[in-house]
């Protein structure tokens, strides 16, 4: 156990010692649909390598990151990182007509702090195109929502504009994770590191994570309780920042979330089927921040 300062207490946070299931591997018993995700990305990185150098002169051309923690940081409301998202596998199609320029800038209009956009095809029906469309015309900072498992994602990132990538812990080997937290800080970006439970939670900090983002649904069985953030927040320091992802409806649940301490929320589902997403953005990001930061 690795004790740690949180909220003026120590507890202590299992020490991580073989996460399993990295990179793709059933040892953590992975769920069908994850293991089939995780491989096309395995196809679609060994096909992006070819491109790396023209990726790299792209990413170096991009403009620059807009900042994320600091500003959060600062604010005494919690962050709603609204999502753009048409379908995924647990809730099938949401919107698969949606268009993600008029649909971010709603969000931010209505307060939004950062909009994430979902970039896989396959299995979320998103795309770069998406993301560089709500890029170009919006002012907040835009999340890479993907399964990367690889640095040419990186730089394929940055190119496309990403001021923050979405590293999810339970699809990365320990020393991978940490390569890829680091590659995403080097290029100025923020990474979102992803857990869902005491382990994960431990191989975030190991690896570097300032952001850490909580899913709230068990990629095993798509099964989704905000519970999960009442449960990890005190394994999370006060240096850090905590993302509840999943599971946030309305504002009521973004006040029960940040008074376990969570400094943001990650929201799309709710938004894109509320049928109001910038009123439902708007009543959200009304709720203050609670948890005291070291």
């Amino acid at each position: 156990m690795t004790e740690v300062q949180t909220r003026g207490r120590s507890v202590d946070r299992p020490r991580v010692a073989s996460p399993g299931g990295r990179g793709g591997e059933s040892s953590r018993g992975l769920p069908g649909i994850l293991d089939r995700i995780v491989a096309g990305k395995r196809a679609e990185a060994g096909r992006l390598r070819a491109l790396r150098r023209d990726l790299a002169r792209a990413a170096e051309d991009a403009p620059p990151p807009r900042p994320f923690m600091e500003p959060l940081r600062r604010s005494g409301r919690v962050g709603v990182i609204a999502e753009v998202k048409r379908r995924s596998p647990g809730a099938g199609e949401i919107d698969p007509g949606l268009d993600p320029a008029r649909l971010s800038a709603e969000y931010e209009a209505a307060g939004a702090f950062a909009i994430s956009v979902l970039t896989d095809t396959a299995w979320f029906g998103g795309s770069l195109e998406d993301l560089q469309a709500v890029r170009e015309g919006r002012g907040v900072p835009v999340l890479r929502k993907d399964f990367v498992i690889d640095a040419v994602q990186v730089t394929e990132a940055r190119a496309a504009g990403a001021d923050l990538v979405l590293l999810i812990v339970r699809i990365l080997e320990p020393a991978l994770l940490g390569d890829l937290r680091a590659m995403v800080h080097d290029m100025g970006m923020t990474a979102l590191v992803e857990v869902h439970d005491e382990w994960e939670v431990d191989a975030a900090l190991e690896a570097g994570a300032g952001l850490v983002g909580v899913n709230n649904r068990d990629l095993s069985v798509f099964r989704t309780d905000p519970a999960v953030t009442e449960r990890l927040a005190r394994y999370v320091p006060g240096e850090a920042l905590l993302v509840s992802e999943s599971g946030i409806r309305d504002a009521g649940d973004v006040a029960r979330v940040a008074a376990a301490g969570a400094d943001a929320v990650l929201v799309g589902e709710a938004l894109v089927r509320s049928g109001s997403p910038g009123g439902l953005v708007g009543e959200m990001a009304a709720v203050r921040r609670l948890r005291a930061r070291a």
